[in-house]
């Protein structure tokens, strides 16, 4: 009997594999989707494109070192958005240089490096790390947490 387990376990644990292989390739999708959506919002300077893409208690923050000394700003979502909303089409420019993703279930991680670029000249550099939630079928970003420096 446990040789009959063992062997069905060994040829449908595969057949599972792949099925949870397919299904992960899709949120992989839909998650690096809404990522990328954020960004196209601040390129269009599309306040209403982003509203769309938080939860209602989502956070922004960053991590800020100043000589030496290591502090957590934040920022309401409310006003980022309405800021991006005021900027001219195509001054903010954030180009990312990749993106990790890690799904678990209905929660997500994005990590990407990027580059800020605003009106054409680049300000800084950094990571975002993004943690998303899968809400009635759609990926919301709950938190941005970013670096920010000086470019080499």
């Amino acid at each position: 009997m446990k040789k009959l387990a063992l062997l069905l376990s060994l040829i449908t644990c595969p057949l599972l594999a792949q099925t949870t292989t397919a299904e992960s390739g899709k949120e992989d999708v839909a998650v690096r989707a809404s990522v990328n959506k954020l960004f196209d919002g601040m390129k269009k300077a599309d306040s209403t494109m982003l509203k769309e893409l938080f939860t209602p208690s989502a956070r922004l923050q960053t991590v800020a070192n100043k000589e030496g000394n290591v502090s957590i700003q934040e920022d309401a979502i409310g006003k980022f958005i309405s800021s991006v909303g005021k900027a001219k089409a195509g001054a903010l420019d954030e180009r990312l240089s990749g993106m990790d993703i890690k799904i678990d279930g209905e929660l997500a991680t994005a990590w990407t490096p990027y580059s800020f670029y605003y009106d054409g000249q680049q300000r800084h550099c950094g990571v975002n790390a993004f943690t998303l939630v899968k809400i009635g079928g759609v990926w919301k970003i709950h938190t941005i947490i970013d670096t920010r420096r000086k470019c080499l």
